[in-house]
């Protein structure tokens, strides 16, 4: 074999072992939650749509506070690291590296809505 192919085969391994932790760091700092678990207790907790303004303002999950991602950084103190905090996106994605970074500052009781809000059934608010 060329060095060439050993060297590509040494990339992919990377990557893969890459893939591996942070999927299991992702796991230990969110717990994904169901429609219906999610439902049982955002309204005891902090419920936070990092979606961007516009993606807000065309609906949210009733009772959400909109602190999109890209904020996030400035604005993380908003949030009360005492409570448990649930977090949505549109799809995950985003819910999932807020709550990556919340776990770095500390906050314990976080939370997600699997599949994020493109799946949501329950009550809305749109402007």
């Amino acid at each position: 074999m060329s060095t060439t192919l050993y060297i590509l085969i040494g990339i992919i391994v990377a990557l893969l072992v890459y893939a591996g932790i942070q999927a299991f760091r992702l796991k230990k700092a969110v717990t994904n939650l169901t429609q219906e678990k999610f439902i049982e207790g955002y309204r005891k907790a902090q419920l936070i749509d990092v979606r961007e303004p516009k993606e807000f303002e065309a609906g949210h999950i009733l009772g959400a506070r909109n602190i999109p991602s890209s904020q996030l950084r400035q604005r993380f103190k908003e949030i009360r690291p005492d409570k448990p905090v649930y977090l949505y996106c549109q799809s995950g994605a985003r819910s999932a590296r807020a709550a990556m970074f919340l776990k770095k500052k500390g906050y314990t009781q976080l939370n997600q809505l699997q599949g994020g809000f493109r799946g949501w059934t329950g009550k809305i608010k749109s402007k």
